[in-house]
């Protein structure tokens, strides 16, 4: 059974960065598509990025590309999620996700978020 705990979250003004981590235990995830999802007060979760097991193939939704970055070190068994030019409308808990499938980006591992406020 895969844990995984993210950690980074937390305050940032308008225009600034954040790096997002999640660190992976109970069971090796370099073989597994991963991923971080989103949900802001009032909505629905959503899909925020994704990458392959070897790190070469990613994907991101829309509303972020070009200003988050996804990445992954397999030998340490985590994955991050680089944030640049925030907005206020990035402010949501932030979930990772694990082993998601290929058509329906369903992961079979959720951690349980961390908190990212994007605000003066």
């Amino acid at each position: 059974q895969v844990q995984l705990v993210e950690s980074g979250g937390g305050l940032v003004q308008p225009g600034g960065s954040l790096t997002l981590s999640c660190a992976a235990s109970g069971g090796a995830i370099r073989w597994y598509r991963m991923g971080w999802f989103r949900q802001a007060q009032g909505k629905e979760r959503e899909f925020v990025a994704s990458i392959s097991w070897s790190g070469g193939i990613t994907y991101y939704a829309d509303s972020v590309k070009g200003r988050f970055t996804i990445s992954r070190d397999n030998a340490k068994n985590t994955i991050y999620l680089q944030m640049n030019t925030c907005e206020p409308e990035d402010t949501a808990i932030y979930y990772c996700a694990a082993d998601l499938k290929e058509t329906t980006r369903e992961p079979n591992y959720w951690g349980k978020g961390t908190l990212v406020t994007v605000s003066l």
